[in-house]
């Protein structure tokens, strides 16, 4: 599946046949690109046994570490859930980062998340990367955000900038995603991430988008409702009202398949 360019894979994982030891080195196994399927993470989605939501998740980077959230990942795994008939079109998922509220449109084209309110953020801090001294901005939306302001953004190389501050000292041991952002008007923004887990430039990142907008708008540098274009070129829309955070976007199923656990050593 795939949300404004971050792509993932879901595995219906309802009979639990798949254990949570077992889940990062399936992760690692299939999501690196070209040599496997390919994917920026992978959800186990399976029914909540909890009572805090309808269903719930495990997700995991490519890398095998365990996230938090993803709100990306979480409107694919809304729609999926929704298509198999696990759960109604609205309805509430159960992640790391505590039950989220999730509602498919009547087309299916796109998924309406509530992220969890942004928090421990902190503005105007100075990050020495190279040569150059920036001035940082932090969110937690689920995951931790980093946010740099810029009026060159499709200058930067983000892989290189991504990686200095994703593992800078200040943010160790757990480390950071980082998000440069473009303010183009106070309902525009421009978007590009650094994904811890990834360790790269994705082409989204919902989370991020979130934890963009809700620095800015902290900031008084934009409205409380915000279109952000991703480096993919897809568009997310953040709502922000009082605490809550809601992102809404696309989200697609690419294709169902078969793969064999033997042929890839995950038996």
């Amino acid at each position: 599946m795939q949300g404004s360019g971050n792509d993932f894979i879901v595995i219906d994982n309802r009979d639990k046949s798949i254990s949570q030891n077992i889940m990062p080195a399936w992760a690692t196994t299939l999501c690196p690109r070209a040599f496997r399927i390919g994917a920026d993470g992978i959800i186990f989605l399976e029914m909540d046994e909890t009572g805090r939501g309808t269903t719930a998740w495990h997700f995991f980077n490519a890398d095998g570490s365990r996230a938090e959230m993803c709100g990306n990942g979480a409107r694919c795994a809304t729609l999926l859930a929704h298509l198999l008939g696990m759960a109604p079109a609205e309805h509430s998922m159960l992640t790391d980062a505590g039950p989220i509220r999730a509602k498919v449109s009547p087309d299916k084209g796109y998924v309406e998340v509530q992220l969890t309110p942004a928090r421990d953020m902190r503005f105007h801090f100075s990050l020495q990367l190279t040569d150059t001294i920036w001035t940082a901005h932090f969110a937690n939306t689920g995951v931790p955000h980093t946010v740099l302001i810029t009026d060159q953004l499709s200058a930067l190389d983000v892989r290189a900038l991504g990686a200095a501050v994703r593992y800078h000292d200040i943010f160790q041991p757990a480390g950071t995603n980082v998000n440069f952002i473009q303010i183009d008007d106070r309902t525009h923004l421009r978007l590009r991430t650094y994904e811890r887990g990834v360790e790269d430039e994705t082409y989204a990142c919902g989370t991020g988008a979130a934890a963009a907008v809700a620095v800015a708008h902290a900031l008084e540098l934009c409205e409380p409702t915000v279109t952000v274009t991703t480096s993919g070129g897809e568009q997310l829309q953040i709502r922000i009202e009082g605490p809550d955070i809601f992102l809404r976007g696309a989200a697609q199923i690419i294709y169902r398949g078969e793969f064999s656990s033997t042929a890839l050593g995950l038996e």
